[in-house]
């Protein structure tokens, strides 16, 4: 009856603190991830979000998924700098606003990662200047797409990169030829629709060849 009891206690005791060691070896990571498509006259663009920015992450899937990018243009490109979009006001039909955004948007703290660099391909949130803004929170909205070959270095440590192109980087090319007015608008609307698919990271990972970290 001893050895009993004290075999009771043991399984008793592994399963209390069974809960205990999973939280030691901290989460589980997810085998699938958020794919995330634009579509423009120019072709497909792909991407994934980073998990190092779950604020960011989490505000733009919600924002493709509820539709607000649909419809909305990539408003400014600038070759061999990078390609923006994202504003709402880019959907009506005037020009002059695009850009502007929204007064009583709420802005998002800043997710900057020494690791999280601005390469070609590299989704980054726009945000108001450092004299209006020192704590470098982003645009609730507009984003960016890196198009310099060789990134754009400078910004590091500056904006916050929340996701990377893994493929169209040549639609990203294409559309930061188009030609340009004043405030580098394109002179022909390029407008955007954005869709969200999971997958499991071993199928974005043949599909597009992006290694997971």
């Amino acid at each position: 009856m001893k050895v009993l009891s004290r075999l009771t206690l043991v399984v008793w005791a592994l399963l209390l603190f069974a809960p205990g060691l999973q939280a030691a070896k901290g989460p589980r990571k997810s085998k699938k991830d958020q794919l995330v498509t634009i579509s423009t006259p120019q072709g497909d663009i792909r991407l994934i979000l980073f998990d190092q920015t779950p604020r960011h992450k989490a505000n733009f899937l919600k924002l493709a998924e509820s539709g607000f990018y649909n419809s909305t243009t990539f408003h400014r490109i600038i070759p061999n700098f990078m390609i923006q979009g994202g504003d709402a006001n880019s959907k009506d039909a005037d020009p002059n606003n695009d850009g502007a955004g929204s007064p009583d948007q709420k802005m998002i703290p800043a997710e900057i990662r020494p690791e999280l660099l601005h390469k070609y391909g590299a989704l980054a949130a726009a945000r108001s200047g450092d004299m209006v803004n020192p704590e470098r929170a982003s645009s609730a909205s507009q984003f960016y797409i890196v198009q310099n070959h060789n990134g754009t270095p400078h910004l590091n440590g500056a904006y916050t990169v929340f996701g990377q192109v893994i493929s169209g980087l040549e639609v990203v090319d294409k559309i930061a030829q188009q030609p340009v007015a004043d405030r580098n608008r394109p002179t022909t609307d390029i407008r955007m629709t954005v869709k969200v698919e999971k997958l499991k990271k071993k199928k974005i990972t043949e599909l597009y060849g992006y290694q997971y970290p």
